[in-house]
């Protein structure tokens, strides 16, 4: 550097020079182009100038100028924007009809025949506009239950899913983009082992994550070995009949429903069963087949800001959003990476100066994002803009920890990471509330709201400061001063809140960042995990081809190392394999218990959720992994979800070459001969090459030609 010139916060972090995998993905996903496919983005900064131009263009015109410059320097400096808004702000003129947001949830299934026809194309046109999209199933009443005035019996939930799974694989295929959906389902439902085990028939229900909304109650029958009550419901007669059980309990919906003075609605139990078989069910198809993963439904909705007007019951597909009924969230994650100084030596900092700075433009840069959400639904644009929900995030914490010379999962670590999210949550906060003095608070925070007996029972405090039943409270109140969340924050912010209010009412959360982290943050390790390998292979979806292609990639850390120690390496090669610094170490190295530790350090700054997946060697014993979701429970996570690799189940997205070396996929082909193959050979069908993993898994699956 030459005399005179000192390195400030201010400066641009080194970038190193993008792999093929990620200049490709940037190129297929984020890269705006023209109806003839010729690219608009001259390059990645050009994309980063679209967007940056677009956002900024929300502000009044006399700080447009000003905004736009410090947008694109926060977006050069590791702001990344969810995948949506990088691929569809200022893209109005070539994709008039997409959305800049990832989250949304359906509006409540009533268990009716119109209403959930009317939940099918609301979601195919959430789904068109490029949104991922959450739903509750167990609001339908269990197989065999008798149909009012139809004579018969339903189906059950499970066949209604199937129709939602066609609806999304059919505009996956028009539109190039693979959906994304969430279906959520009560512990307590008649029909929850058919939702658990639904995976187990290959090609069932490909277009969805399934996730068990977990209970405190169900965990603790689970702890006492007791028997568990499954119910739904009841209608008029069976709350009549003396020889049904009926219980009250909250339901998502209570219209057309018998309900008692909390508004809780009359249950048939319709049988009990123990509570531990149902538990060893949900681990057993989780430790084979990696779901259903496991929301702690009552967590969630204990910690959520909007405690005092949403009961959540369903999330977006990845889970760090629970959401409410039409609810939707934008998403942007931190590229820590960038902000870390003289990797690889004793001298190693995070600029958390610089990372501040960031943090603080790229709020405001979120909530303008609001304002061209570009959703297809008016209940959806509604909620967006009555509570303007961020979910801002980090990308990159594993190859940090490695670039800073700590162990993912070992005590410096834990506390690295309690101080990232924790310091991304309050300038956050600090930021929601100048922007709420400048541009106005979110309009629920000056809505007025009845205290109930409810509200009063679930936080006694209320009680103490003198409120009563009857009481009127705008939203600003109810959030700064009683929100769980909210009461770990400096006394001067929350009263500020109180006072004024805040921009939005949720600010973080943490999402899994796949292809962003791939592409713009040059494979940066996902979300909040450690890197899943330094060198592997990553199946993904290409337009025009029948089944995933096998794309080579490097680790961040190990790019970044090389560019530090050993320059001149080739791109693939192995010979500095032994002399990375001990702490290189990849998600099969570290231990369950160390996964949960640094999920459950960020979780107490996160004000939404985590997409988070705990990776566990295949024969990692069973009982050792059920330990793995009972310690999450007692650590206060809102949710859990593991990955054991078993090639008999699925090819997953990520991929281990020795994995794939050492398992052996059958062909069966016409004649019936059979041909075995290793799972890293090439074979070539059907006018194409594909790996035998991909090739046996598309034709398993049934997605073979329909990518």
């Amino acid at each position: 550097m030459p005399s005179g010139i000192k390195k400030t916060s201010s400066m641009r972090p080194k970038i190193l020079t993008l792999q093929p995998a990620s200049q490709d993905i940037w190129d297929s996903k984020y890269r705006l182009k023209d109806q003839k496919n010729n690219p608009i983005d001259k390059d990645i900064d050009g994309t980063y100038q679209r967007v940056a131009k677009a956002i900024a263009d929300v502000e009044t015109p006399k700080l447009k100028k000003e905004w736009n410059e410090k947008f694109l320097w926060a977006l050069r400096n590791g702001a990344i924007p969810a995948g949506r808004i990088v691929s569809n702000a200022g893209a109005t003129e070539h994709k008039p009809a997409t959305s800049t947001i990832n989250c949304t949830v359906s509006g409540t299934i009533k268990d009716s025949m119109v209403d959930i026809l009317e939940m099918v194309k609301e979601a195919g046109l959430t789904l068109k506009a490029g949104c991922g999209i959450g739903y509750e199933f167990s609001t339908l009443r269990p197989k065999g239950a008798l149909v009012a005035g139809a004579g018969a019996s339903t189906s059950g939930p499970l066949t209604f899913m199937d129709i939602f799974d066609a609806m999304c694989r059919t505009i996956s295929s028009a539109g190039g983009r693979r959906g994304a959906q969430m279906a959520t389902f009560d512990i307590a439902h008649p029909d929850i082992r058919d939702f658990i085990s639904a995976k187990r028939e290959d090609g069932r229900l490909r277009q969805f994550n399934l996730s068990c909304l977990i209970t405190d109650d169900f965990m603790q029958a689970v702890k006492n070995d007791q028997e568990w009550e499954l119910l739904f419901p009841a209608n008029n007669q069976e709350v009549k009949d003396p020889n049904c059980k009926i219980v009250y309990r909250s339901w998502a919906n209570t219209e057309g429903y018998v309900t008692n003075s909390h508004n809780e609605v009359a249950c048939r139990v319709y049988k009990k069963i123990s509570a531990r078989s149902l538990w060893d069910l949900i681990m057993r198809s989780t430790y084979d087949f990696a779901e259903p993963g496991f929301i702690l439904i009552d967590k969630v909705n204990e910690m959520n800001n909007n405690w005092f007007c949403e009961d959540i019951r369903a999330t977006n597909p990845c889970g760090e959003q629970p959401l409410p009924p039409h609810g939707a969230c934008l998403l942007g994650s931190v590229n820590l990476t960038l902000f870390v100084d003289d990797p690889f030596t004793e001298k190693a900092s995070f600029n958390w100066e610089r990372y501040k700075k960031v943090v603080k433009i790229f709020t405001r840069m979120m909530d303008n994002v609001v304002e061209i959400h570009g959703l297809p639904l008016p209940e959806q644009g509604e909620e967006i803009n009555h509570k303007r929900r961020h979910g801002m995030g980090f990308l990159g914490l594993g190859s940090t920890i490695i670039m800073m010379g700590m162990e993912y999962g070992d005590k410096k670590s834990v506390e690295f990471t309690d101080k990232i999210a924790k310091v991304m949550a309050i300038t956050g906060w600090e930021e929601g509330v100048e922007l709420a003095g400048e541009k106005g608070p979110a309009a629920i925070m000056d809505q007025p709201f009845t205290v109930t007996e409810a509200m009063l029972a679930a936080r006694p405090q209320m009680r103490e400061d003198g409120i009563s039943e009857g009481d009127i409270l705008p939203g600003k109140v109810l959030l700064a001063n009683y929100s769980n969340y909210l009461q770990k924050f400096p006394e001067k912010l929350r009263k500020d809140i109180a006072e004024q209010g805040c921009r939005f009412t949720h600010h973080t959360s943490i999402a899994p960042t796949g292809t962003i982290s791939l592409s713009l943050a040059n494979n940066a390790s996902n979300g909040i995990e450690p890197s899943f390998s330094h060198m592997y292979s990553r199946n993904i979806i290409r337009e025009g081809k029948k089944t995933k292609e096998k794309v080579d990639v490097l680790s961040y850390e190990l790019l970044s190392y090389r560019d530090k120690i050993n320059p001149n390496a080739s791109p693939q090669s192995e010979d500095d394999a032994n002399k990375l610094p001990d702490n290189f170490i990849d998600t099969n190295q570290i231990t369950p218990k160390a996964h949960v530790d640094i999920q459950a350090a960020a979780q107490y700054w996160i004000d939404s959720s985590i997409s988070k997946t705990i990776n566990v060697p295949t024969d990692y014993p069973f009982e050792k992994f059920k330990e793995i979701y009972h310690y999450a429970f007692q650590k206060g996570l809102k949710g859990c979800t593991t990955f054991r690799f078993n090639p008999e189940a699925f090819q997953g997205v990520l991929v281990k070459s020795d994995d794939l070396t050492s398992t052996t996929y059958r062909f069966t082909l016409d004649d019936g001969e059979i041909i075995e193959v290793k799972g890293d050979e090439t074979i070539e069908y059907d006018g194409e090459k594909h790996t035998a993993a991909n090739l046996f898994d598309a034709l398993k699956e049934g997605y073979y030609g329909k990518l």
